[in-house]
């Protein structure tokens, strides 16, 4: 099999023909629709936390996953529920509803947790639903004192109407940083 490159002699054997995939694929780059760079929207991923709506920049969460098998760690605040081990990583997995609100996460089969990188290592935080991503525009901001009361108002300096929702724009940077959050020890 053979295969031509523009003005270069033929390519031949198997190995350089996926070479030459690999070189073509490298050389294309796809578009991205003009809405991501639009002035004014925000963007990130939306969950829920007891009962609010949150939506935190996709910059500060790595990856999503299902619930993994949890190791518990004596001598924890409540609100660590252990360590779980990560594709070769053990992760600190927090019940971050605990952490904010003093109650518990009812844990559920499609339970998911939001991996985030903070000073010293990632963390897994549990969610209670996951919404995906959000798209928020800036003339739909509004008001963030319903959604920052008590713990949230440390994390949740802005917020947005949408589909008969306030979401709070919650930062995981600053959760990351908070002295109170890296002390795990009870």
């Amino acid at each position: 099999m053979s295969t031509t490159r523009s003005g270069d002699a033929p390519v031949t054997g198997a190995f350089a023909l996926l070479a030459e995939y690999e070189r073509r694929s490298l050389a294309h780059s796809v578009g991205l629709p003009d809405q991501l760079d639009a002035p004014g929207l925000w963007r990130g991923v939306g969950y829920r936390i007891g009962r609010r709506m949150l939506a935190s920049s996709f910059d500060e969460v790595i990856e999503i996953l299902p619930m993994p098998p949890v190791t518990a760690v004596p001598g924890a605040q409540p609100w660590m529920l252990g360590v779980a081990n990560i594709r070769g990583s053990l992760l600190p997995i927090v019940d971050l509803k605990q952490f904010l609100e003093g109650e518990r996460t009812v844990l559920q089969e499609s339970q998911r947790v939001l991996i985030v990188r903070q000073p010293g290592g990632d963390v897994a935080l549990t969610i209670d639903e996951l919404f995906g991503q959000r798209s928020f525009l800036e003339e739909d901001e509004v008001s963030a004192d319903r959604i920052a009361e008590g713990r949230y108002g440390h994390f949740v300096d802005r917020a947005y109407a949408h589909a008969n929702a306030t979401w709070g724009v919650f930062s995981l940077d600053r959760l990351g940083r908070t002295p109170e959050f890296r002390q795990a020890a009870a």
